[in-house]
């Protein structure tokens, strides 16, 4: 763990927050697909890996991935169910895919404690 300049420790994770909206005809299929990706992670239960997904009512959709920093999130893009997801994304968004790196500010029992 490191510390920042405000001395807090701070876990070795990598945190990417990926937002989306899709089209409201490939919505349900979006959701199918992230359902089997969560599915293989159960069943494969790969280290350095966290994973969450939201779906809003305007068929917007929100990926929170944290990783570990050797790991790099190397175990996501090999599933089979994960790249049966990015196939076609583009076709079944409506507005692009957005991608930050985001830092936690607070946490109150969503996320792993450090």
């Amino acid at each position: 763990m490191a510390a920042n300049a405000l001395n807090v420790v701070e876990d070795e994770m990598t945190r990417r927050l990926i937002r989306y909206r899709t089209r409201p005809d490939a919505s349900d299929a979006n959701a199918a697909l992230i359902a089997a990706v969560f599915a293989e992670l159960e069943a494969a239960k790969p280290d350095g890996l966290r994973y969450l997904s939201l779906r809003l009512d305007d068929d917007t959709f929100i990926h929170v991935v944290e990783t570990s920093t050797d790991d790099g999130g190397g175990a996501l893009p090999k599933l089979a169910s994960f790249q049966a997801f990015q196939s076609g994304i583009r076709d079944r968004c409506a507005e692009p895919a957005q991608v930050r790196q985001a830092t936690v500010v607070g946490n109150y029992r969503m996320l792993r404690e450090p």
